[in-house]
């Protein structure tokens, strides 16, 4: 198997995972804009909305083959104040095999009903996942590249049953979005906490929209920079012998309400990958109740 085999197969897979999708995009409202893969802003599904969508990490750890990397997502608005969502996540490693390394169940709450100069929301969240998982959605403790070193046989026969916290601040400043998360993650086992962090700025090229459609505009393109990384543990908060990462973002508005972002993470430590390349596809789905029920009649 060639170096660039899971580069390949895995954007086919995160591509095609969409497309299976795509005769839904019919009946589809506007998908969210913010470009961001590991930090999270504050905003939420619409109430009956669901989101589809793929992340996919290509990279490449000093000390072992490359890998590509797959989560696909269903995110579900279950009230205006409250998005749920699920994950199935999988790989690719060059030279190795294709696994598919568990779900995570995800639940993110607005504390406050109106939006405010700060808005902050509580997420939770419960992972199932194998130690083979690769899809670096974030950083805590002290992650670090050789994690990703050993052979998909030895990593997947270790299983984490994980809970993970996170608080996020969101600001909207005229164009500018700004979010910042706080991260707790905890193995059910006894393992300490484990720390870690995420900061996104963004903003449209462009505020105003053109009168005619258009593909190829400002307007359709949000462009911003993310940093994540960890911060130790309970036993050791610090920044040291930790993993730390830039990485300017982009997001494409495509017709029928279609999006597709990009990343290009940059490792800022020994401990962090060189660098990792993300691309990401989503789109939303209307009302579900609206495919069972047509409209009703006014009773007079």
């Amino acid at each position: 198997m060639s170096a660039k085999t899971p580069y390949l197969k895995t954007l086919a897979l995160s591509l095609w995972l969409a497309i299976c999708f795509l005769p839904l995009s019919a009946r589809v409202c506007k998908a969210q804009e913010d470009p961001y893969f590991v930090t999270y802003s504050d905003d939420l599904e619409e109430p009956g909305h669901l989101e589809v969508g793929t992340k996919t990490a290509i990279a490449a750890p000093d000390s072992s083959n490359t890998f590509g990397a797959v989560a696909m997502e269903l995110e579900y608005g279950v009230r205006a104040w409250w998005t749920a969502e699920v994950y199935l996540d999988g790989q690719a490693t060059a030279q190795d095999s294709a696994v598919f390394t568990g779900f995570r169940l995800e639940n993110r709450a607005r504390l406050l009903t109106r939006d405010h100069r700060i808005n902050p929301l509580i997420y939770v969240e419960y992972e199932d996942l194998s130690a083979a998982d690769k899809t670096i959605l974030e950083f805590v403790g002290h992650d670090m590249q050789d994690d990703m070193s050993m052979s998909n046989a030895v990593l997947r026969r270790e299983h984490q049953h994980e809970a993970e916290l996170k608080l996020i601040l969101s600001s909207d400043v005229k164009n500018w979005n700004i979010s910042e998360n706080f991260i707790g993650e905890k193995n059910l086992g006894h393992a300490p906490w484990e720390f870690g962090y995420a900061v996104g700025v963004s903003r449209p090229l462009r505020s105003a929209a053109r009168e005619h459609l258009c593909i190829f505009c400002a307007e359709k393109l949000t462009a911003g920079i993310e940093a994540y990384g960890g911060l130790g543990d309970t036993d050791s908060l610090t920044m040291r012998a930790t993993s730390h990462y830039a990485a300017p973002v982009l997001g494409w508005q495509l017709p029928k309400d279609t999006r597709l972002s990009f990343s290009y993470g940059i490792g800022l430590t020994r401990e962090s990958l060189d660098q990792a390349f993300r691309v990401g596809v989503a789109f939303e789905i209307d009302p579900l109740s609206g495919w069972f029920h047509g409209p009703r009649e006014r009773v007079y």
